[in-house]
């Protein structure tokens, strides 16, 4: 990622200065723990450039990535004020990643720990609904009905008891994402490239009821990771009637679809 953070910058005279001062010498002992997680999990590799600055991601979220040699950080604005000890457990489980070795639980806890206080979570909850933005178009597509299909399921396999979110087809024909929900803006958004002749309706229909699914079975935390699809959502995935022709029906044509769409492009 290479967007950058520009330095903060006061109106009142002379404090710019001790701001930026303070932020220069925070980042470089954060900086610090990065270069000690490198030299302690690989110590015979050469230490490579690394440049950590704080990023605007709406929720509690960090990146680290290799470019042209050198290793970029970015870490969630909504942590900047994190104690430095949880800072080094960041860069740990971070490095860790990038280099796939298993870091120590008792390191990674620090900031597992961290991660789950109430206050943050409801932060990064406020910064996704305050800014975050959905792209709406329209439930209504060329071909199929994002409504109509959600009220026969939710009559057929929820008892009318699922709130209707908001329905959309996505702007562009989307094809490694077919559907998706978003439970802080309370939408479900379906690739455009379903709304056509060639797609079956019961898969339509199988991708709108596996994101109706995640309104019922919501996004669980165990030991501080997300599990999305829990047992529970797999078993009740499988009671869709057509699950299994659908799922072999996407299987076997999306990648066609993409082709098609690429070929489109090119003339």
């Amino acid at each position: 990622m290479s967007a950058e953070l520009p330095h903060l910058q006061l109106k009142v005279s002379g404090q710019t200065g001790i701001i930026g001062g303070l932020m220069d010498e925070k980042l470089s002992q954060i900086k610090s723990f990065y270069e000690r997680a490198f030299l302690e999990i690989k110590p015979r590799n050469p230490l490579p450039e690394i440049n950590v600055r704080f990023y605007p991601y709406l929720g509690i979220n960090h990146t680290i990535r290799v470019r042209d040699g050198k290793v970029y950080v970015r870490i969630g604005e909504i942590c900047r004020d994190a104690p430095l000890d949880v800072q080094e457990s960041l860069a740990f489980i971070l490095v860790g990643k990038l280099l796939r070795t298993r870091i120590s639980p008792a390191v990674s806890a620090i900031y597992r720990d961290y991660s789950k206080l109430s206050e943050l979570r409801e932060q990064a909850l406020k910064n996704k609904k305050a800014r975050g933005k959905k792209v709406i178009s329209s439930p209504y597509g060329e071909f199929f009905d994002l409504e109509t299909i959600f009220e026969r399921l939710n009559l057929l396999y929820f008892g009318n008891k699922l709130k209707k979110p908001t329905l959309s087809w996505s702007r562009d024909r989307t094809f490694r994402i077919l559907g998706h929900h978003d439970a802080e803006h309370e939408t479900i958004i379906v690739s455009k490239s379903l709304d056509s002749p060639e797609v079956p309706e019961f898969v339509v229909e199988y991708v709108v009821f596996h994101e109706m699914l995640h309104i019922l079975h919501p996004v669980e935390r165990v030991n501080g990771r997300r599990r999305i699809h829990t047992p529970a959502f797999k078993r009740d995935e499988r009671q869709f009637a057509y699950y299994s022709e659908a799922d072999n029906w996407i299987d076997r044509n999306i990648a066609q679809f993409r082709r098609k769409a690429r070929k489109r492009r090119k003339r």
